[in-house]
């Protein structure tokens, strides 16, 4: 084999006392051949054999039948061998009463998996609610302070895929802009982080924020208990209490917002049925009369209005009152009906 095809690797041998070392290997070499060389360096008296010994590389464990080429061992590549412990027993840790039934019960109750709390909760102030992704303006929050990109928001909710937990979101009248203040220059894996832009606290949950509603703006709580003001530190723009609202609050105060969220809804109901009684009431044909003259409508009683104007009341002395009145009017009704054909030539005078 030429020298040229070798290449170098490097071999750890800790457990049977060889120092790692650099050798030059054919990459057609099987690793049974290559355990065999190893433990043939070996102190004569210690007789080892090479079925209880095996090489892993990167966490995989290599066949003792392929070679360095199978199994893809690039150049300068590290090979550990580890002695293979083999099962037996006789320790004592086996008893009559135990079968096997015990340990499939065991295993087959799934345990939950432990999640770091502060990932949590760093997910929950940096991602969006609704797809999880890095949180990048245009921002905008639902009426219980669940922060979301907006453009996710609105192609859930086109097209009817929002989960159960956020049915409460009916449209864009849910949705509340926010302004979010970025950090500059902290731009993690192109994830921009953000901040209070009066106390320079970041937004990540170790202090809470609150949104003014009615600018958008995002201040943490900090800056509320530092200046006492009745308008936004950053607009100016002056607020009610009703208008802020904490963002990714507790379980608590997800209830006073939800509580507060219908009484809105129920105001605006309310609102929206009034306005509809007035609409029927116009469309009844008592248009602009008052309820009095409304009821005097009906009953066919005018009262306090002009009389009308007839054209026979004020006839000459000498006129007969029917020609002088069809000057006026053409009330009278015509013997004759008219053809289909032409009406200037009723039936019978043709």
């Amino acid at each position: 084999m030429e020298l040229a095809k070798k290449f170098q690797v490097i071999v750890r041998c800790s457990d049977i006392g060889i120092p790692s070392r650099a050798l030059p290997i054919d990459p057609s070499l099987t690793f049974n051949n290559l355990k065999q060389y190893l433990l043939s360096l070996t102190p004569p008296r210690e007789t080892l054999e090479p079925e209880s010994f095996y090489f892993s590389s990167g966490g995989r464990t290599m066949l003792d039948s392929s070679s360095l080429s199978e199994a893809r061992i690039l150049p300068l590549s590290t090979l550990t061998l580890h002695v293979r412990v083999c099962g037996g027993g006789g320790d004592g840790g086996a008893t009559g009463a135990e079968s096997r039934d015990c340990y499939l019960n065991m295993y087959a109750e799934k345990k939950p998996d432990k999640v770091d709390p502060n990932e949590k909760r760093m997910s929950k102030w940096t991602t969006c609610a609704l797809s999880f992704e890095p949180l990048a303006p245009p921002c905008v929050a639902d009426r219980l302070g669940n922060v979301f990109n907006k453009e996710r928001l609105v192609e859930a909710l086109l097209g009817k895929k929002l989960p159960k937990e956020f049915s409460h979101i009916r449209g864009l009248k849910d949705m509340m802009p926010i302004v979010l203040s970025e950090i500059p220059g902290e731009a993690k894996n192109f994830e921009k982080r953000f901040q209070c832009p009066i106390t320079g606290v970041e937004f990540n949950g170790k202090c809470g924020f609150v949104l003014l509603r009615g600018c958008g703006h995002v201040l943490s709580t900090k800056a509320f208990k530092e200046v006492k003001s009745s308008s936004c530190l950053v607009c100016h723009r002056s607020f009610s209490d009703s208008e802020k609202m904490v963002l990714n609050g507790s379980a608590e105060e997800v209830k006073i917002l939800r509580e507060r969220m219908e009484e809105e809804r129920g105001k605006l109901r309310e609102r929206k049925e009034k306005k509809d009684k007035k609409s029927d009431v116009r469309l009844s044909g008592t248009k602009h009369l008052p309820e009095e003259k409304a009821r005097l409508h009906e009953n066919g009683k005018h009262e306090g209005t002009q009389k009308k104007f007839k054209a026979i009341d004020i006839a000459p002395a000498h006129a007969t009152k029917e020609v002088y009145a069809s000057i006026f009017t053409s009330s009278r009704k015509s013997e004759f009906k008219e053809t289909y054909s032409c009406r200037s030539l009723p039936l019978g005078r043709n």
